[in-house]
């Protein structure tokens, strides 16, 4: 089939646009992510109605902050539960020819610390497997891709009755990570565990809000406070301010 790049690069630019009109919060992350641990669980209870490989999937993804590559590529080896850590190395996706293993999206190993839900399903998976067997497979024992799992689920109706009709596979990895850097998990240890190159990428997991400006702005009451009880304080500016013709601010 013939594809006409102008049409790409116009659909390419519309995309762009469109981005760029949204909002901070809207364009964010965070604003892909699953709310909340019990909305994650209904999630994976519907997706496991159709075989348990696809609430596992979801498991994962959400709670290793993983790309849906990332979850396919995991082997038995890769759960330390005496380090309490899984070690992502590679991901494993679709490509010409068939699956294609690949190291990961940084080419660097990255450990991600087991958090409490997951346990019960990592000790599930591993039970009874040799260290270099896949630890998640599918319904007829393959791989398990973001399409197949899309397609198995029906996972557009799925979301849509959640209340989530925008969520994608890749917004389990973005719900992760949104989770962690809400838990106070600091940015630098975030980075590391999510993997990206750049610490601009992983403070998009911040929360936009504005707490840090009323603290700045108790810091500052503070001190205009104390500078107005301080005897000529308050005149000392304003004699500065005269003299360069002026008004200055004291901090």
């Amino acid at each position: 089939m013939l594809i006409n790049p102008a049409k790409n690069r116009a659909k390419r630019s519309l995309n762009r646009n469109t981005f760029r009109g949204q909002s901070a919060e809207q364009s964010s992350p965070r604003a892909h992510a699953i709310p909340d641990m019990k909305t994650l669980n209904r999630l994976a209870r519907a997706c496991g109605k159709v075989h348990q490989s696809y609430s596992d999937f979801v498991m994962l993804a959400a709670l290793l902050a993983a790309r849906s590559s990332e979850v396919s590529g995991l082997q038995v080896g890769d759960v330390e539960f005496g380090k309490n850590l899984v070690a992502i190395r590679r991901q494993v996706f679709p490509g010409k020819g068939g699956l294609v293993t690949k190291p990961t999206k940084s080419r660097k190993e990255r450990r991600v610390p087991i958090l409490e839900p997951l346990r019960p399903v990592l000790e599930r998976l591993t039970a009874g497997k040799q260290p270099d067997d896949s630890l998640l497979v599918g319904p007829k024992g393959g791989y398990l891709t973001t399409a197949t799992v899309r397609d198995a689920t029906n996972w557009d109706g799925i979301v849509a009755k959640l209340g989530l009709p925008d969520l994608t596979r890749h917004g389990l990895r973005h719900t992760g990570a949104t989770w962690m850097a809400d838990a106070g998990i600091p940015l630098h240890v975030l980075q590391d565990i999510l993997g990206h190159a750049s610490m601009e990428t992983t403070r998009g997991y911040l929360h936009p809000d504005d707490r840090h400006l009323a603290s700045a702005a108790e810091q500052a009451n503070a001190f205009l406070s104390a500078a107005g009880q301080r005897p000529g304080a308050c005149d000392a500016f304003r004699g500065r301010g005269n003299a360069v013709g002026s008004v200055l601010v004291p901090f």
